[in-house]
């Protein structure tokens, strides 16, 4: 009982700390809630129709079209710019994929997988796969099933573990290269569906047929005259608030426009001083004597230049303009230069010359290091014996050779000094040329070791071996520093953006305003890797002045004058561009007005009240893109189209200034009018216009929330 009363007592006590602990409870649950909402908005790097792309999955798609673009190019890395159009590229597909999805997904459209089967592999190649030259045959030059069939039966493999690592990687690379494919020809064949299915929905008709026969079938020679709409000065021709309104009420759609960011910024150029020139300079010339008289002109070359030294013949027609003058005249041993030009200081010197085949033909059978040096060279021996004895190289590479080129019989093609040497290695490229014709030689690589094979070889030209010291001269620590220290001491002195024009003038910059950029720009301008400065903008307010940017070889800083918000661009800000429409129109008004009022009854008398002149111009249909020496004048061309032989027209106020023409001649196209063969062609040029603007009217009109400026 005395428990009891004491709990009783410390009631009120109770009721509080369990309800703290509830409080506790129910907090933390909602901020734990709250911190995956967070993490998961922060990881949304899209979001279209409600679906979100996070960058996790957007990245993985980059990261795979950035592969299947080096296993293509052969590069082991690639640009900047590259990558910015990859992104980009994987972004829009993406957000296709998705808009498609849904559309497809209502019609109940799909891609099955036998019908895929049927495309990669079956009776209805994809035409993506049959243009791939790894499946092309090199002596019909036509698509090759049996090689498509053996890739995919190589990839296929479940042994993989059981090859050589080297091999291991390229065998799942090729499974990379591979699925890359096969998702995009799936998503080619669904799209090819939706687009084909709205394209036989929208089928030209007689009428159809015969207007754009008769649009193409007749063309008209005229004589005409033409007055600018420059003779007529704009401040003489009045234009309202109320009417720029109506024009812009009329093109509203045309005006619509992303959040954009408005800025001004200094671009300074990091460029070496003059002391960096002298010291280039002096340092080059000193060079000059050791060149010519050192026997280490490779270790020479490479510890100076900027191209390292190949040492390789090279034919004339592959030497540049200033080295080929060079050699032409030189002889062994003499040096030219240097000389300078665009911020490069350039020396040469002929180490020797030839007489030589530019270039050899060669196939080989490559045999992968295993580890097992005895087994390899008795395996190539045993190999070299057979072709000794009159075996075929081209089978024998199909079944013994480890690389792609064994499908081709072990061809690789035509090679020069220079492409063996960086292709293969220096053993490789001194076997090539100096293994005679239909002759054999074994050569080791980091690939293998190779059978080689010299099918084939070029006359004999003059060949030629050239040192070649390149120093582009760039600005030096001290200059860097130089200039980024003067900018920086700018940017301090200066935190108020409204005075920053006057002190960038008083300071010697060059600032640009009103410059607008949107999350999508991937440049400022034309400044190389400025993609940061664009992003800082985004993430900063108006008045805002950016710290130093490195921008490839400029030093940028920006500031931040004002915001534009998604929707439609104001009329104040197209007013100079409607309001100049308006002038021309009205423009042609007055002059089609005061030329009618003449009554005038020739060309030759239209040309004089112009004060103009006569010309001519042939074949003007309605389906007239681009009339020759007037441009682009569709209300010309559709006058031109209804005009008799011999009648002169009334004015015809265009986009440049107001005609009048007489047609003199009319041509008519020989071929008869076939109905079926119009309307043909034009069912097919609709479904060319489909194939594009359905899925970008899905992506028009789909919600898509572009958040990459946070990422990229």
């Amino acid at each position: 009982m005395a428990t009891l009363e004491k709990i009783r007592s410390k009631a009120g006590l109770l009721v509080l700390v369990v309800g703290l602990a509830l409080f506790a409870f129910i907090i933390g649950d909602f901020l734990n809630s709250g911190s995956t909402y967070f993490r998961q908005s922060q990881e949304k790097v899209a979001e279209v129709d409600g679906e979100v792309i996070k960058i996790q999955d957007y990245q993985n798609r980059v990261d795979e079209m950035t592969e299947m673009y080096k296993m293509q190019s052969g590069s082991a890395s690639l640009p900047e710019e590259y990558q910015t159009q990859i992104r980009q590229s994987v972004f829009d597909g993406m957000v296709q994929e998705i808009v498609l999805d849904n559309a497809t997904s209502k019609l109940g459209l799909t891609v099955s997988p036998e019908e895929l089967f049927d495309m990669v592999q079956g009776e209805n190649i994809s035409p993506m796969i049959q243009q791939m030259q790894m499946f092309v045959n090199p002596q019909t030059g036509a698509f090759d099933k049996t090689a498509l069939l053996n890739f995919l039966k190589t990839i296929d493999d479940d042994n993989i573990a059981n090859y050589p690592a080297d091999q291991q990687a390229q065998l799942l690379q090729a499974r990379q290269f591979w699925m890359f494919w096969e998702k995009n020809i799936k998503r080619q064949r669904l799209e090819q569906k939706y687009t084909t299915l709205l394209s036989k929905a929208v089928s030209a008709n007689k009428l159809d047929a015969k207007d754009a026969f008769d649009g193409s079938a007749v063309s008209s020679d005229i004589v005409y005259a033409m007055q600018s709409y420059a003779t007529i000065p704009d401040s003489t021709v009045q234009v309202s608030k109320s009417e720029i309104e109506k024009l812009y009420n009329q093109r509203k759609e045309l005006f619509k426009q992303k959040e954009g960011k408005v800025i001004k910024y200094i671009a300074v150029d990091i460029r070496p001083s003059k002391e960096d020139y002298d010291k280039a300079s002096a340092e080059i010339e000193s060079l000059k004597s050791e060149l010519a008289s050192t026997d280490r002109v490779a270790d020479l070359v490479t510890e100076n230049s900027e191209i390292p030294y190949l040492d390789a013949f090279f034919a004339e027609n592959a030497l540049d303009a200033e080295m080929k003058q060079f050699v032409k005249t030189a002889n062994v041993g003499d040096v030219y230069g240097p000389v300078f030009e665009n911020d490069k200081y350039r020396m040469f010197k002929l180490v020797d010359k030839t007489v030589a085949p530019d270039s050899v033909k060669v196939s080989h059978i490559m045999l992968a290091n295993t580890g097992d040096e005895a087994a390899i060279k008795a395996k190539a021996d045993s190999l070299l014996n057979v072709l000794k004895k009159g075996g075929d190289f081209a089978e024998l590479a199909k079944e013994f050779s480890a690389d792609q080129a064994a499908e081709k019989g072990g061809e690789l093609g035509w090679f020069t000094e220079a492409t063996a040497l960086r292709g293969v290695n220096e053993d490789f490229k001194k076997a090539v040329f100096s293994t005679p014709v239909n002759d054999y030689s074994i050569v080791k690589s980091l690939y293998g070791t190779h059978i080689v094979k010299v099918t084939e070889k070029t006359a004999n030209v003059d060949k030629y071996k050239v040192a070649d010291i390149d120093m582009t001269v760039s600005p030096s620590t001290k200059t860097y520093g130089n200039i980024y220290n003067e900018l920086n001491q700018f940017i301090s002195k200066n935190h108020d953006m409204n005075k920053l024009d006057d002190a960038a003038k008083e300071a010697g910059y060059n600032l640009l305003s009103n410059v607008t950029v949107t999350a999508n720009d991937q440049l400022l301008g034309s400044i190389k890797n400025s993609r940061p400065v664009v992003r800082w903008a985004f993430q900063n307010k108006k008045g805002d002045i950016s710290e130093i940017f490195e921008c490839d070889d400029k030093f940028v800083i920006a500031a931040i004058q004002g915001t534009l918000p998604e929707g439609y661009r104001s009329v104040e800000s197209v007013t100079p561009m409607l309001k100049s429409e308006l002038v021309a129109q009205k423009k042609g008004e007055k002059i089609s007005q005061d030329l009618a009022a003449k009554n005038l009854t020739s060309v030759d008398a239209y040309a004089q009240a112009m004060n103009s002149s006569v010309d001519s111009v042939k074949f003007v249909s309605f389906a007239t893109r681009r009339i020759a020496g007037i441009g682009v004048e569709p209300k010309l061309n559709a006058m031109v189209s209804l005009a008799q032989e011999g009648q002169l027209s009334a004015p015809v106020a265009g986009n440049n200034g107001v005609y009048v023409f007489k047609v003199y001649g009319q041509n008519k196209d020989a071929k008869d009018y076939d109905e079926a063969a119009e309307v043909k062609t034009l069912d097919a040029s609709n479904a060319y216009r489909f194939g594009f603007q359905a899925i970008q009217s899905l992506v028009n009109k789909a919600d898509v929330e572009d958040n990459r400026i946070r990422f990229y």
